[in-house]
């Protein structure tokens, strides 16, 4: 291999460690977005009966991932992250008008706000957002699922890799809770998050097989297990 090629070669490779880096950062619960504050109404399931053990916790996150995550908020990300690669405001602004409008309680709304608020502060810390997008981000009224795309954005990866690395994230972050609130112990934890790797890849294939009008985040227990859990008598979250 000539000089030139293995120079290729080292840019290449650096590059790609980079962008790897840069979504494992992003994935990482030391993210310092609030995450670990909010259960996403799986508090509010536990309470009610619907989870109870590892395989009720297992089927509830599962169920979560594909009928809210994939064909909701990662189906946004999947347009949003190419609009704030080319800076299309106004698919940008289309697109987070639909965050707000489709947040279905209280605590949902303050959840993706307040963890937006925080991911907008980090990116500002990092110095790698143009300010042009920063004040984009102002503008919109920051949301998580459109922080986290510009975020995503930047790490210049391919759109499948950075999916799911959000999942993988989240997914995370819900084990994590699951451990605190079932409760149940590490190895149930670990057996949680393999299987729920198990099922990142089919759910990122369906948010970029989402279109605008296949986007939705119709999951109605979600929504009345979000409201009650505003009034739960005992709670260690805040969602």
């Amino acid at each position: 291999m000539s000089t030139k090629n293995t120079v290729m070669s080292m840019d290449h490779i650096a590059s790609m460690t980079t962008e790897l880096l840069q979504l494992i950062w992003l994935a990482s619960p030391a993210l310092p977005v609030g995450g670990f504050s909010y259960s996403e109404a799986l508090e509010a399931a536990i309470d009610h009966g619907h989870v109870h053990d590892e395989l009720s916790c297992a089927n509830w996150l599962a169920d979560q991932l594909h009928l809210s995550q994939a064909r909701g908020d990662m189906a946004l990300m999947a347009q949003a992250i190419p609009a704030w690669q080319s800076l299309d405001t106004a698919r940008l602004h289309d697109l987070s008008a639909w965050v707000h409008v489709t947040r279905e309680t209280h605590e949902m709304r303050l959840q993706t706000e307040q963890m937006g608020r925080s991911l907008l502060d980090w990116l500002r810390i990092q110095n790698k957002a143009t300010v042009q997008a920063l004040q984009l981000c102002s503008e919109l009224r920051p949301t998580y699922p459109i922080d986290v795309s510009l975020a995503l954005s930047l790490a210049n990866a391919p759109l499948e890799s950075a999916l799911q690395a959000y999942a993988f994230g989240w997914a995370e972050n819900m084990v994590q809770a699951s451990l605190k609130s079932v409760p149940l112990g590490q190895n149930s934890g670990q057996r949680i998050l393999l299987a729920m790797s198990q099922n990142i890849s089919q759910a990122v294939s369906q948010a970029l097989t989402t279109t605008d009008e296949t986007r939705q985040v119709f999951s109605p227990m979600l929504a009345i297990l979000s409201a009650q859990h505003e009034t739960q008598y005992s709670r260690l979250f805040r969602s």
